[in-house]
């Protein structure tokens, strides 16, 4: 009896220290960069639980699939926007900065979607539709008869939804659609994942591009909540908008790459696909794409936001629907208080889910303590933004989450002309005017451990 204890134990132990290696070989060989807590829940997890999180681990612990590119020294930086940010993108793998022939902002959901169905009917050979949500509902009905009036019309439909984000979508609505001629790729599975070990990593970015040259995207999915009021349920406060120019181009090739990953195959670098032919503008407004996930060796706009935190000078503004930072960015954001910087962050009283509002608690007291000034604002806001100073507004799908800066496919685009920072600056100020200030209060000793525990397992594994 004592004997089989013994070798019980022992088998135990040998399968801990697999796991453990596991873990190890699996970071390091593929450079999966985490944050402190977040290794530190895996090994925990691995000792305490092995047999349920070592499976869980080879499931769904894969965070990056490129890794660092050997630098090309000397490579100039892009015109126009603050030099420090100029600086900092040419030395990432992210197309640079070029002017664009039009740019829209969207002020409401009416415009939005008036935007995203002109931009599917202006297609003429092809069309990416790449979406977290397709909702079976008004506006995804109406987004479907869109996409089968271009198939009609002889211009190559792609439509790529991500598998999780889109889960309570009739799957006979998406084979309708495969039947009249729109293909269509579910990303990354739960069941059927031709990339196994990487079921974690959803595809969270809105876009749509017509013939390679007009984009459409920003924080908004296909979904009737995010364009329009029913009866006791108000659209969400979202941003969207339209670039016409390269930047459209840099989204066709991130649709390119996205779709081919959905099918299996993983690229390594962007620029092994070329671009369709775009002429830059003369003297348009300067617009960047800057995207972020698994397919980028760098977190570009957690980069970014780190080097913004430091190098603002006046103002920074953020919306965001979940505020869940980590603790690199929140510090960042404290001393840029500290150091004078006024710090506005705006977020919904209550948002479409519970565990981000108790998790957002410890750093929204953080910044409070720092001086920043943080509003609630009545509505969903669902919105994505970022400026800093009078120089950089960032539009488009990450949210200010440990998910969505490390572990989603995301992607943002940074606007340097005047009119873009300027409306993107007013249309800040004035949810800020409709919300209500945040007071922090201390929370009792059950609440913290709460906070502690949604912040460190639901947001960082």
């Amino acid at each position: 009896m004592i004997r089989v204890a013994v070798l019980s134990g022992l088998g135990h132990a040998v399968f801990v220290a697999v796991g453990l290696l596991v873990y190890v070989m699996g970071t390091r060989i593929g450079h999966q960069r985490r944050h402190p807590s977040a290794a530190v829940g895996w090994v925990l997890g691995i000792v305490a639980f092995p047999y349920l999180v070592v499976p869980l681990f080879l499931l769904f612990g894969t965070r990056k699939f490129a890794r660092p590119a050997r630098r090309q020294p000397g490579r100039p930086a892009s015109e126009g926007g603050p030099p420090w940010a100029a600086q900092l993108l040419a030395c990432m793998e992210v197309a640079p900065a070029a002017r664009s022939q039009r740019i829209v902002m969207h002020a409401d959901g009416s415009e939005a979607l008036q935007g995203l169905l002109g931009t599917i009917a202006s297609a003429r050979r092809q069309l990416d539709v790449c979406t977290y949500v397709f909702a079976h509902d008004a506006v995804g009905a109406q987004v479907a008869r869109a996409l089968l009036e271009c198939v009609r019309r002889g211009v190559a439909v792609r439509l790529l939804v991500d598998a999780v984000g889109s889960m309570r979508t009739p799957p006979g609505m998406l084979r309708a659609l495969r039947r009249q001629g729109v293909q269509v790729r579910r990303f990354m599975p739960l069941l059927h994942n031709p990339l196994r070990g990487r079921t974690n990593l959803r595809n969270h970015r809105k876009l749509v591009v017509a013939d390679g040259q007009r984009l459409w995207s920003g924080g908004r999915n296909l979904a009737c909540e995010y364009f329009m009021d029913r009866p006791g349920h108000p659209a969400w406060v979202d941003l969207s908008y339209e670039v016409e120019g390269p930047v459209a181009a840099q989204a066709h090739l991130q649709f390119g790459t996205d779709w081919r990953t959905a099918s299996g195959r993983l690229l390594r670098r962007m620029r092994k696909t070329v671009a369709p032919p775009v002429q830059e503008a003369d003297s348009g407004p300067l617009a960047q794409w800057l995207p972020s996930g698994p397919d980028h060796a760098d977190d570009t706009v957690h980069a970014l936001l780190l080097a913004g935190a430091y190098h603002a000078q006046r103002r920074i503004v953020a919306v965001t629907p979940y505020f869940v930072p980590d603790d690199a960015l929140l510090d960042a954001w404290c001393l840029a208080c500290r150091r004078g910087v006024q710090v506005s962050l705006l977020v919904p009283e209550r948002s479409n889910h519970r565990l981000a509002d108790i998790a957002r608690e410890r750093a929204l007291r953080a910044l409070a303590a720092a001086g920043a000034h943080i509003w609630l604002a009545p509505a969903m806001v669902h919105a994505k933004a970022v400026l800093v100073d009078d120089g950089l507004a960032l539009a488009g799908s990450l949210n200010l989450d440990a998910r969505s800066l490390f572990l989603n496919y995301e992607a943002m685009t940074a606007f340097y002309g005047e009119e873009q920072v300027g409306w993107l600056s007013a249309w800040c100020e004035e949810q800020i005017a409709a919300a209500q200030p945040y007071h922090a209060r201390r929370p009792s000793w059950m609440r913290d451990i709460a906070e502690g525990v949604v912040r460190a397992v639901g947001f960082q594994l």
